[in-house]
C-alpha cells in the first residue's frame, strides 16, 4: 500500500484547507484509513479516521466539528477538509492506512506541511 498526500500550505487563522491522499495498492476493504499530524517538538497524534468500506468516521476531540474526513473509493482517495483553522493546527499531516493483517496503521504517506498563521 502506498499513500501520497498533497494539499498542504500556508493559511491564516480561521481559514480553510483541504488535504488529499491517493491510496494505491490497497486491495482490501476492511479496516480504516486516517490522518495523523506531528507538530514540532511533539509526538505524532491521531486526527481522524474513516472506515474504508462503510465510511464510519471518528475524530480527535481537538478537531471535532472543524475537520471532516471522507473517502472516494472510486478514486482511491481520501480527504481531510479543515476549517476554522487555528495556529495550533500547524503540523505535518500524514495519511495512513491500517493493514489487513493486523488492523494497525502500518502504511504511511510522506506528509504534507500545514502552517496556520495568527
Amino acid at each position: 500500500v502506498q499513500l501520497q498526500a498533497s494539499g498542504g500550505g500556508l493559511v491564516q487563522a480561521g481559514g480553510s484547507l483541504t488535504l488529499s491522499c491517493v491510496v494505491s495498492g490497497r486491495t482490501y476493504d476492511e479496516n480504516q484509513v486516517g490522518w495523523f499530524r506531528q507538530a514540532p517538538g511533539k509526538e505524532r497524534e491521531f486526527v481522524a479516521g474513516i472506515g474504508w468500506l462503510r465510511g464510519s468516521t471518528h475524530y480527535a476531540d481537538s478537531v471535532m466539528g472543524r475537520f471532516i474526513i471522507s473517502r472516494d473509493k472510486g478514486k482511491n482517495t481520501m480527504y481531510l477538509q479543515m476549517r476554522s483553522l487555528k495556529p495550533e493546527d500547524t503540523a505535518v499531516y500524514y495519511c495512513t492506512s491500517e493493514s489487513r493483517e493486523y488492523g494497525t496503521f502500518d502504511y504511511w504517506g510522506q506528509g504534507t506541511q500545514v502552517t496556520v498563521s495568527s
